[in-house]
């Protein structure tokens, strides 16, 4: 198997557990190094025993708690250059999930229902009876389910690059992310996601386990369509403009939370409580640590929905 297609085939498996890949090897590089800068110290972390695992957390600045969950393959750190922006106002609270970073695989299948149960009791051992919630990819796909499973945890949700039904990829992913497993294991090693991942975690020799677990859940299907009305709380979703997943499967989720079913009106009467935003020059694999996250979903997690009437914008010019 070539190098360039064998990350073609890695970032197929991205969309559901995102490693910072793309299919060029150096942009897969690229993309890794910017993704783990170094993060500050963290105010507080350790081991959280949850459901049989040993989860990692770090929790970062002060104010109001936002739960950060990252891509597959990585960890915390790929937030690293948009973390300074996210604790100005807030408590951002890291976690690595199962199999990931400083968290151990453990004997558990990998599955989002059982890791969005995790996230709901790990909120509640930190002393937190509801947090907002945003995610990317693998992490998108536990946030969705913990605020399914678990809504009464979930204040606000942002999902950064996640779909509801495996049909929302590409077609020619699909086939792609059935290929990964632990054959893999070896061409990986001058990879940065490998590097990154021995430099961190507890058990190193299950890179291999991993890496099946990641491929067996890829080739399952799934369709969440009848949990999408189950988000009563607001929710935003973030998609690049390039992204994996169907520009058709974007809108549709969207609609699916009731947005983009009809014209906000005049004084915005008839506006959703929930956001979809397009990033422009963005793909799956850089849209989690672009600026132009933050600056969309922080006023959103906030709350702030006023904006200027053309009056108000007319009479201030007068």
């Amino acid at each position: 198997m070539s190098r360039s297609v064998f990350f073609a085939i890695f970032a197929s498996a991205a969309a559901l557990f995102a490693a910072p890949g793309t299919i060029n090897a150096e942009e897969a590089k690229l993309a890794m190094t910017t993704a783990t800068a170094t993060l500050p110290t963290p105010e507080k972390s350790g081991l959280l025993p949850i459901n049989g695992l040993n989860y990692y957390y770090a929790v970062y600045g002060k104010g109001e708690p936002l739960l950060l969950l990252h891509g597959g393959l990585g960890t915390t750190d790929m937030f690293a250059p948009i973390l300074p922006k996210l604790t100005e106002n807030r408590t951002v609270i890291g976690v690595d999930l199962q199999g990931h970073g400083r968290t151990a695989l453990g004997d558990r299948p990998l599955s989002l229902e059982a890791m969005g149960d995790d996230m709901a009791a790990i909120v509640k051992a930190l002393g937190y009876d509801k947090v907002d919630v945003m995610g990317y990819s693998l992490g998108g796909g536990v946030a969705f389910r913990m605020a399914v499973q678990h809504p009464e945890t979930v204040r606000r949700l942002v999902l950064v690059s996640t779909g509801y039904a495996a049909d929302g990829f590409y077609a020619e992913m699909r086939g792609q992310q059935a290929q990964v497993g632990a054959a893999m294991a070896d061409m990986m090693k001058d990879t940065p996601m490998y590097k990154s991942y021995v430099a961190v975690a507890p058990h190193p020799e299950d890179f291999p386990k991993l890496l099946d677990q990641l491929g067996a859940y890829m080739r399952k299907d799934y369709d969440y369509s009848a949990d999408v009305p189950k988000l009563k709380m607001p929710v935003m979703l973030v998609f690049g403009d390039s992204d994996m997943y169907r520009p058709e499967h974007e809108i549709k989720f969207y609609q699916m939370l009731g947005g983009g079913l009809k014209d906000a009106g005049w004084m915005r009467e008839n506006l959703s409580q929930n956001r979809l935003a397009i990033v422009p020059n963005r793909t799956h694999y850089d849209v989690f640590f672009a600026p132009e996250l933050t600056a969309a979903a922080l006023p959103f997690l906030d709350g702030e929905t006023k904006v200027k009437t053309w009056d108000e914008v007319v009479n201030e010019t007068n």
